[in-house]
This record gives structure tokens, C-alpha cells and sequence, in this order.
């Protein structure tokens, strides 16, 4: 009965891959993304049911969980193992290695909020726990709505590798982390990180390099692009581009903040709110004219370029985080063509 019930999970994790990376890799080879991008994704996809099918061989079935005999000719559903590890769980709510598998196979279902709070449940059993920590921010940043690796995801993950510097997983995540927040450098150091614990010459290496790359481009870059008002002198950035023009409604300026940032922004007119470009000023120097482009994309697969029709928006955020507080200051132009030419006008006029 164990070898069948390996043979039923592993068909079943080949199913799950399937559905989610054939979708990803039509996407990518849309938007003309490299094969080592894929291998990354592989890689970082592959980590968890491999991971599960580990517990599955330490634990056992999950009905031997509850002591209840398996009526034999009838070999368990995935989701008849779920009620019954739950059921389990309910008995003996201490059990982290039983959260660990809720966890670990929430995820592979696509269940990021229940796995969200089972990591939740092994944070508060077990509150150095590594692994825990990186699943925590994972799950966390699936179930946000814009999918930005938020303020306590990013602590979490901070001590994660702290704990553990051979965390692939989390030193990738923080790398994504510190990018999405266009910490550029810190993105490029933390995978470098990464990289010294891959196998050199191998696809996953050369992916993890050309993140490297863009994100050492995009930090050499920042200054030339938030001088362009100044100067005019920037170099055009490649593939799609809009220009923006910030400013800031007199009545909101008596609250503007010492060191608040500006965040100016495109993302698509449908599907996921993440945004296609992303530029971080200093609010203070308001007004300001940045230019978005494929190179500020928060991913490589979504960019700009990615889409025919875009809601640009601004907002000047007293925490210095990207997603949207109470009190921060926000204008918007709407929705506008990709392929537009002349300047876009957007006036910060509304509190959040």
C-alpha cells in the first residue's frame, strides 16, 4: 500500500508542476524570457514537494496520524488526508511536524492562506525555525494582493538566512525582497550569495547571474534616471518607455514629511495589481519627471512592454514601503496606451 500511495502523490505533484509552470513558460516565451529563468522557477517549485514526500517517508501516511486502520482496497484521497491530519492536529496542536506537512502540502494544492496559517501555527511553536520563517513570507506575499514581500515577510526572512546562510529558498526570496523594494544592490549581494552555494556552469547559476546583472544594472542606473529633469542627459532606456510628470497639489504640501519617498508607477489595466515599472524618488524633490520602462520591472516576466494598456499612478509614502498606508498622498493619470508618446501628467492630490 506505501508504494502505491508514493506512485498516487508523486502523480499527483507532477500534475500540480504541470499546472503551474506550463502557464508560466507560455508566458515567458511570449515575452521572450531566457530557458535559465525557467530553470530557476523549476528549481524553486520542485523544492517543495520534494520536501513533502520526505515528510511522507518520516511520518508516514497521514492516517497513521490518528492511529485509525486503513480499510484496505481503499488507499486515501489527497483531500481525505488533509481532513484527517486536521482532524489530527486538532487533537494534538503542538505537533510541528504535523504543521510542517499541513504546511508543505497546502502549498502544493494551491492553498497559500492555509499554508499561510500553518506556518503561522509552527511560528508560534517553534519561533526560530527556519524553514518556517521562509514559508511564512512565501505564503505571506501569494496571498497579498500586489504580491510584494511585505515589511515582517522581510524580517522573517532576514533571520532566516541568519540562521541558516545554506537557505536556498531564502536567500532567493530575500533577493526578490530587496528588489521589488528597489534595494538594487542589496538584491545583487544577497544572490551572490546564492550563487556561491550553486553548482558553477549550471542553468540555475546562469539564471541566478542574470538577475545579478539586471539588478546591477538597475543600481548603477538609479541616478542617471532620477536626474533626467535635471539634466535631460539620461540615456533612453530600452523597450517600452512613459514619461511621467509628478506634482504635488498645494493643499497636500504642509503634509509632506521629512525623508518620505515617491513611488511612481505602472501596472496592467487587468489581471494582477503588481506593477509593470516601478521608479523610487525622494519626495522632497517633487516636482519630478522619471521615465518608466522594462528596466523597473518588479519581475523580469512582467514588464511594461508586457501589456498594450497601463493605470499610471504616484504616491508618497510616509513608511517607505510600496504598498499603500493611511495617510499616504496618492494621484493617478488613469489608464493610458504603452505605446504613447507625448508625457503623462499626474498631480498628487488625495490621501489614502
Amino acid at each position: 500500500m506505501k508504494i502505491a500511495f508514493y506512485i498516487a502523490a508523486t502523480v499527483m505533484i507532477i500534475v500540480a508542476l504541470a499546472a503551474l509552470l506550463l502557464p508560466l513558460i507560455r508566458e515567458g516565451r511570449r515575452s521572450g524570457r531566457p530557458r535559465s529563468t525557467f530553470a530557476l522557477i523549476l528549481v524553486i517549485a520542485l523544492a517543495l514537494p520534494l520536501a513533502t514526500a520526505s515528510l511522507y517517508l518520516l511520518v508516514g501516511t497521514p492516517i497513521a496520524l490518528d492511529g485509525v486502520a486503513q480499510q484496505a482496497g481503499k488507499p486515501l484521497t489527497m483531500q481525505e488526508a488533509v481532513v484527517q491530519l486536521r482532524a489530527h492536529l486538532a487533537e494534538k496542536p503542538d505537533d510541528i511536524q504535523a504543521w510542517t506537512l499541513l504546511a508543505q502540502t497546502s502549498s502544493m494544492l494551491h492553498q497559500p492562506a492555509e499554508a499561510h496559517d500553518a506556518y503561522d501555527h509552527i511560528l508560534k511553536l517553534d519561533a526560530n525555525n527556519p524553514d518556517a520563517m521562509v514559508g511564512w513570507a512565501e505564503t505571506d506575499a501569494l496571498t497579498s494582493k500586489d504580491h510584494v514581500i511585505g515589511e515582517r515577510a522581510r524580517k522573517l526572512l532576514k533571520q532566516a538566512v541568519l540562521l541558516q546562510p545554506d537557505s536556498q529558498r531564502g536567500l532567493w526570496l530575500l533577493g526578490v525582497s530587496d528588489f521589488q523594494h528597489a534595494d538594487y544592490r542589496d538584491a545583487a549581494a544577497t544572490w551572490r550569495l546564492l550563487q556561491k552555494q550553486l553548482e558553477p556552469g549550471s542553468e540555475v547559476a546562469k539564471a541566478v547571474a542574470v538577475q545579478i546583472t539586471q539588478a546591477d544594472a538597475r543600481a548603477g542606473g538609479a541616478p542617471a534616471e532620477a536626474s533626467t529633469a535635471a539634466t535631460g542627459a539620461a540615456t533612453p532606456p530600452q523597450g517600452a518607455t512613459l514619461d511621467v510628470r509628478v506634482s504635488l497639489a498645494p493643499a497636500l504640501k504642509a503634509r509632506l514629511r521629512p525623508n518620505d519617498t515617491l513611488f511612481v508607477f505602472a501596472r496592467a489595466e487587468h489581471g494582477p495589481r503588481m506593477p509593470l515599472a516601478v521608479a523610487k524618488l525622494d519626495a522632497g524633490k517633487l516636482p519630478a519627471t522619471v521615465t518608466l520602462s522594462d528596466a523597473m520591472a518588479m519581475t523580469p516576466a512582467l514588464k511594461l512592454s508586457s501589456a498594450t494598456r497601463v493605470f499610471v499612478g504616484a504616491r508618497i509614502s510616509h513608511s517607505g514601503e510600496p504598498t499603500a498606508q493611511p495617510g499616504d498622498l496618492e494621484g493617478d493619470a488613469g489608464v493610458v496606451a504603452v505605446d504613447r508618446k507625448t508625457p503623462i501628467e499626474i498631480r498628487i492630490d488625495k490621501v489614502h
